[in-house]
């Protein structure tokens, strides 16, 4: 894992569901996300963390659209399990639409793989904008 100061923060992001994880990849230097590949267990991912040098997590939480935290049980036990595996930051952010948001830039629903990555592109890129504009 990257741990300078002085060396760019790699993050990524991830947009969990029960059989398909949307991932995406960005990092502090561009302040971009980018769409990486979807995987289907807490094991891929970890591997990833490892093999691409992640020095931090944005994940998707899902939330009610009136903001309520609607975390599900099979959310949570991923979520906890996850935390007790990673020993770098871990970041929730507001998922709520970007399901849709990666259909309408896709174009293609049928193409959930796709969907998922886009999804989680979005997750992260939210996330770098509020943190550049100061609301994180």
């Amino acid at each position: 894992m990257n741990q300078s100061n002085n060396q760019t923060k790699k993050y990524l992001g991830i947009d969990w569901g029960l059989s398909r994880i949307g991932l995406a990849i960005g990092d502090d230097e561009t302040n971009m996300a980018v769409p990486f590949k979807v995987v289907s267990s807490l094991k891929n991912i970890l591997e990833i963390l490892e093999e691409e040098e992640i020095d931090a997590v944005v994940l998707g939480s899902p939330l009610k659209m009136s903001g309520a935290d609607d975390l599900n049980v099979k959310f949570k036990k991923f979520s906890k399990e996850f935390k007790k595996n990673i020993n770098i930051p871990l970041e929730y952010i507001d998922e709520r639409l970007t399901s849709k948001a990666a259909d309408a830039l896709s174009g293609d629903k049928k193409n959930k793989a796709s969907r998922d990555a886009l999804a989680a592109m979005i997750i992260l890129q939210s996330y770098f904008d509020k943190k550049n504009a100061g609301n994180l």
